[in-house]
């Protein structure tokens, strides 16, 4: 087990690299996917990654100002920095609420005998 004043040193290290970040940002619709793969300087935030990916015409079209954002599938703010290796996921809103589709569901199977 690595003692604590090693994991310490490994993130002064981390912290001051600079070399640059190389991240992915996806973002997924019912019939594709998009998948950028961006490099940006340490210290950059998932705000820095949205304004730059703003301007990539795949994205036209996506409400990145007012979408939910995430990495890995844990949701996430915009001044969030970033690591080497993030993915950075922009969320779009659901087309129903699954609870109620559960429910619909349940009364549908309910009715055949």
């Amino acid at each position: 087990m690595p003692s604590c004043s090693a994991l310490r040193q490994c993130i002064r290290v981390r912290q001051l690299s600079d070399t640059p970040l190389d991240i992915e940002v996806v973002y997924a619709e019912p019939h594709r996917g998009i998948v950028k793969e961006l490099r940006l300087p340490q210290g950059s935030s998932v705000a820095d990654a949205v304004r730059l990916i703003a301007r990539d015409p795949d994205f036209a079209g996506v409400d990145l100002a007012n979408s939910p954002l995430g990495i890995f599938g844990r949701v996430t703010r915009g001044d969030h920095l970033l690591s080497q290796g993030d993915r950075i996921e922009i969320y779009r809103p659901l087309a129903a609420d699954p609870k109620e589709a559960r429910r619909a569901r349940a009364r549908e199977a309910r009715k055949k005998p």
